[in-house]
């Protein structure tokens, strides 16, 4: 189990560098998850950690060892590919037992830790069939298997259950956080599943454009998003558009219709134009006549939860999730009081970029 540390990286691709300075540490043991949108550059660094991508600038370190000129077979990965990558002409067991044939131990050593690892992943009972007799989880079980086997230092997974379908997702994200716990091995996983990474992750690095935007425990990503994208890409999001005023010297959030909500949390702050964020889940319906009057526009029943599009008066399509109820059947058109959650709610400067309530 090593620490990974990466000191300035940068990476390019015909004289353009689509990661420009990014340095991260990750600690010893855990699940760490690089997650963002197609192109942001979290696979590029993946595979810059396992030296399949050149390094145009900066310093990687697995603990005190710098690894930028080592070959990738002597850094001491364990990989696990997007489409398995296992041999389809070996057995389960052959595939299990091959990297340790590659590193040339005894025939005890081979069978001692391939048994382990076949059992671990519970594909024992396999391991005699060829891939083509396995489902796809059980082949993403092999692969993972294999990548364990060799004790790594290591662990790389590049989007390993994007070819499974959702329930085989859900079984297997289980799977593999329940192992890394077990085995305790660092491990980079990307994706760009949210609430896979939420689900399986110590930590999640946010990248947009080659950059890191923030660095987190899914809890603190999703309560205290350091800026408007972190804010969107990590559950779902209310973004309205607000302005920071003092009255009688409390910050409130005043909205375009002049609805006015009392913000002390930001009494430190200079009046300005904001966005204000607020999750489906911190609208609470009330009896009471409140400021906050909506409209339905559309309903969809999803067995627990019903997610309500709403019409605020200032903002339009705003989103509420409530537990469903059997007798109730609110309709299109249909009037409604909310309060809301203030301690709940984020507030990004005008173009988003950073979060007012101090999120570094």
């Amino acid at each position: 189990m090593s620490e990974i540390i990466i000191k300035n990286a940068r990476k390019e691709y015909n004289g353009n560098a689509v990661i420009e300075d990014l340095s991260v540490t990750i600690p010893n043991g855990t699940l760490f998850t690089l997650l963002g949108p197609s192109g942001c550059g979290k696979t590029t660094l993946l595979r810059m950690i396992a030296g399949f991508n050149s390094i145009e600038g900066g310093d990687f370190y697995f603990d005190d060892m710098r690894i930028n000129d080592r070959d990738p077979s002597k850094r001491n990965i364990g990989m696990v590919f997007q489409n398995y990558a296992i041999f389809p002409h070996l057995t389960v067991r052959e595939n299990v037992e091959f990297g340790l044939k590659q590193r040339k131990l005894s025939k005890e050593e081979i069978k001692r830790n391939a048994d382990k690892y076949l059992k671990l992943m519970q594909i024992d009972e396999y391991q005699d069939r060829k891939p083509e007799n396995l489902s796809g989880g059980q082949q993403q079980r092999v692969a993972l298997a294999r990548a364990l086997a060799i004790n790594p230092g290591v662990l790389l997974m590049d989007e390993p259950l994007s070819n499974l379908d959702a329930k085989l997702r859900i079984d297997m994200r289980q799977a593999i956080r329940e192992i890394q716990r077990e085995v305790g091995i660092t491990t980079v996983y990307v994706t760009h599943d949210q609430e896979e990474a939420m689900a399986i992750s110590d930590q999640i690095a946010v990248m947009k454009g080659g950059v890191i935007q923030q660095i987190g425990q899914p809890k603190e990503l999703y309560h205290r998003p350091s800026n408007e994208f972190v804010s969107t890409f990590i559950g779902r999001t209310n973004i309205i558009d607000g302005e920071l005023v003092h009255i009688e010297g409390i910050a409130h959030l005043r909205f375009s219709n002049g609805y006015t909500l009392p913000f002390p949390a930001l009494n430190n702050q200079v009046e300005q134009n904001v966005r204000v964020s607020i999750r489906p889940e911190e609208f609470v319906r009330t009896d009471e006549k409140t400021d906050f009057e909506a409209t339905i526009q559309d309903s969809i029943y999803l067995g627990l939860n019903t997610e309500y599009y709403l019409d605020l008066g200032f903002g339009s399509r705003v989103q509420l999730s409530e537990e469903s109820t059997f007798h109730e059947n609110l309709n299109p058109g249909d009037r409604v009081y909310l309060k809301v959650n203030t301690e709940k709610i984020n507030v990004f400067t005008a173009g988003g970029e950073r979060n007012l309530l101090g999120v570094s």
